[in-house]
């Protein structure tokens, strides 16, 4: 029986190989390194730019030039946890059928996370540490990257460079870091649930498509916010489409991640699908002229909310990009929510405070376990409250309104920002990051219009009577400073922009 292998763990995200590496490794020449890349499953994140695949290449391509025998393992992304050193070596274990089992007696771990480190040697592991006080680590270099700094080449190893040199991969990590709207992990919001997102999704998509079906044109079929591809589905199974591209567009990591589920579990019959995870405010996706149909389905809306500087500004540049990537004759459908006709128009607002608790004090959410319970037993008025401290610090809103005895006054776009929201207590504070009511109808015509579009006449601004007949009209009225009855406004829009 020979001699048991003696391995180098080596553990990290691995977005960059540095020369110092290489050099640091060529002391372990006689030990098999064990990349373990962690959060393997991401890509397109502040956190994790670059896909396992891209980093497993450059790692394998690194071994050569150094002369490194090496075994690369994928490492699913962990919530923070004290046993991640322990979860990364099982990980190992089932990433390589087994065959490699890794102890505190044929194992030394290479790491200069503190933190980390401390983990391993509570296994038992012996620890070094790799780069010194005053070396470039290797996240270090990715800033650099994303900075535009080609003085990064000097300190990333060849085949990093390589690598990113001919997949484009440094223009793709300088867009994901600089994002304004995506979080670290590929998401809108921290708080947000995306499994109720991607239920919300399915449920409404048939309904939605009922809606717009009549518009779309067959050739290439964009699908913004695409959320988990349902629409697409509904394409898809629609003959008249069965010859036609169809593109789906997702920025959450969550998402995104199950659109590419259904293509490999077979839900498509059209074997031209394809999904991307970008962030449409970025750099041109599509080339000028080459998209048939878009649909923006409850999607305009927050990049409204979101916009990293001017609202008005943000949702000019995302049409101006629809304008130039949507063929002659094509069509940009918008299926979303919008403000009323008068916004700005004052109404005053009783809220019915029988119907749940009604605090003293409005609650800081962040510091519950649990903000959904406590929200949900809010009566309707004292959810009013606590929507406009948390409307206005998430969504960076004025939302003004005036106390008057049991009346409140306020705008009447406020007004329904609020009763549009006052159900959607699973995202609560999700949600408050978000203004339904930013633009009314006549002002995202008015969007498309400057960007290029016709306005078919098809188009209009509708009222969901159900949610006001169910959720808003039993709690709630709205009558003008004198007194008079105020008919509910418009809570939707169907947009038909063609080229």
């Amino acid at each position: 029986m020979g001699p048991a292998l003696m391995y180098l763990l080596f553990p990290g995200r691995h977005h960059v190989l540095t020369r110092f590496q290489g050099e640091f490794l060529q002391q372990f020449a006689d030990r098999t390194v064990v990349w373990a890349v962690t959060s393997a499953n991401h890509r397109t994140t502040k956190r994790n730019p670059v896909a396992f695949d891209r980093r497993e290449a450059a790692i394998e391509r690194f071994s050569v030039a150094e002369g490194i025998r090496s075994l690369v393992v994928g490492v699913v992304d962990t919530p923070p946890t004290d046993e991640f050193a322990e979860v990364t070596v099982k990980a190992i274990e089932a990433g390589t059928d087994d065959l490699v089992r890794l102890t505190p007696e044929n194992t030394v771990v290479a790491c200069s996370t503190p933190e980390v480190s401390k983990l391993y040697e509570q296994l038992g592991y012996a620890v070094i540490g790799v780069e010194p006080e005053g070396t470039a680590r290797p996240w270090d270099v990715l800033l650099m990257i994303a900075a535009g700094n080609e003085q990064w080449k000097e300190l990333a190893h060849p085949a990093t460079v390589d690598v990113f040199e001919r997949y484009a991969l440094d223009a793709h990590v300088a867009r994901c870091v600089n994002d304004p709207v995506v979080g670290d992990d590929g998401g809108l919001t921290t708080t947000r649930d995306y499994k109720t997102y991607a239920d919300a999704f399915e449920t409404a998509a048939d309904r939605k498509w009922q809606q717009i079906k009549a518009f779309v044109r067959p050739g290439r079929i964009l699908d913004i916010g695409c959320a988990t591809g349902a629409t697409l589905q509904l394409v898809d199974a629609d003959p008249r489409f069965h010859e036609s591209d169809l593109i789906g567009v997702e920025v959450a990591r969550h998402l995104f991640a199950e659109c590419e589920h259904k293509k490999e579990q077979g839900l498509f019959s059209n074997p031209n699908v394809y999904f991307y995870q970008r962030n449409m405010l970025g750099s041109a996706v599509f080339p000028p002229r080459s998209i048939d149909t878009t649909l923006t389905l409850a999607l305009t809306h927050e990049i409204w909310s979101y916009a990293d500087g001017s609202r008005p500004a943000t949702v000019q540049r995302f049409a101006d990009a629809l304008a130039a990537h949507t063929a002659p004759n094509g069509v940009w459908i918008n299926s979303d929510v919008c403000g009323p006709d008068e916004p700005d128009r004052p109404v005053v607002l009783r809220l019915d405070d029988s119907d749940g608790a009604n605090p003293d004090d409005i609650t800081e959410l962040e510091s519950l376990g649990d903000p959904a319970s406590y929200v949900g037993k809010l009566s309707t008025r004292a959810r009013f409250f606590q929507f406009a401290h948390d409307f206005r610090r998430n969504a960076r809103v004025p939302f003004e309104y005036a106390v008057r005895g049991d009346e409140l006054v306020l705008r009447l776009a406020d007004a329904m920002d609020f009763l549009t929201r006052k159900d959607y207590v699973d995202n609560w504070l999700s949600e408050t990051h978000e203004q339904f009511c930013g633009l009314n109808f006549a002002g995202w015509t008015a969007v498309a219009e400057r960007a290029g579009f016709t306005i078919d006449p098809s188009s209009t601004a509708w009222r969901n009577d159900w949610v006001i007949d169910h959720r808003i009209a039993p709690v709630a009225t709205i009558t003008s400073p004198d007194g008079d009855p105020v008919d509910w406004p418009a809570t939707h829009q169907l947009m038909i922009a063609r080229r």
